[in-house]
């Protein structure tokens, strides 16, 4: 049975390129019984809806151009105060500059909800080797690992037998420019929620694998 996400919480995901971000949110929402909340999901919902706002999204996308601060705000702000924010979320990907993380810290103030960060902190080596190790089916989109979830014999997909690849964006080169974008843009961003929460959680995630690093964060918020 899902428990109460701790204290209302919206609880803020950040982490660099690689570091599980994605799994150890849906490992809380499961856990919690609260949404997760996605930027890439919230933009997709909109432009697949045709909404006002997707439609805007669509068309600065389809130029090859960056979606604004003020546009991700009002899809966030449209998001969050749905029903189902309500008891707490799981914000990944969301804010992604000082200026929407200001933007956010008063939308929760005015509904309510604890900002709570939890900062996943891993081994710049470890980054590299998991994500060189990541392959893709081309086919059906299943991924792989060769370390810890290889494909069938010969490198096959195991629900259509198809020989799995590595993405562009997991070649070594990829992740560097990445890691140096992140370090660049998203850590002035957790360093000013470090200063302004009172609850920020950094959890080291290393070697372990994605349920026992998902368990660890599970059982800081539990006890933080």
């Amino acid at each position: 049975m899902a428990n109460a996400t701790p204290g209302k919480a919206a609880i803020l995901m950040f982490g660099p390129p690689g570091s599980g971000k994605g799994t150890v949110s849906k490992v809380l929402m499961a856990r919690f019984g609260t949404p997760h909340v996605s930027t890439g999901d919230m933009l997709r919902e909109n432009v697949q809806a045709g909404t006002e706002l997707g439609r805007q999204a669509k068309a600065i996308m389809d130029s090859g151009k960056l979606v604004s601060d003020e546009l991700v705000n009002r899809l966030a702000d449209e998001r969050i105060r749905r029903a189902d924010c309500a008891g707490g979320l799981i914000l990944d990907g969301y804010p992604r500059t000082i200026e929407q993380g200001q933007v956010l810290m008063q939308l929760l103030a005015e509904l309510g909800l604890e900002p709570v960060v939890v900062f996943l902190d891993v081994d710049y080596n470890i980054i590299i080797r998991r994500l060189t190790a990541r392959r893709s089916c081309p086919k059906c989109g299943a991924v792989y690992n060769l370390e810890s979830k290889p494909p069938k014999a010969g490198g096959l997909c195991e629900a259509d037998d198809t020989p799995v690849a590595i993405r562009d964006d997991d070649r070594e080169e990829v992740i560097r420019q990445r890691f140096l974008n992140y370090e660049r843009q998203t850590q002035p961003l957790v360093d000013f929620f470090a200063g302004k929460v009172k609850r920020f959680f950094r959890v080291t995630v290393g070697e372990g694998s994605p349920q026992e690093n998902s368990e660890r964060v599970v059982q800081t918020l539990l006890n933080g």
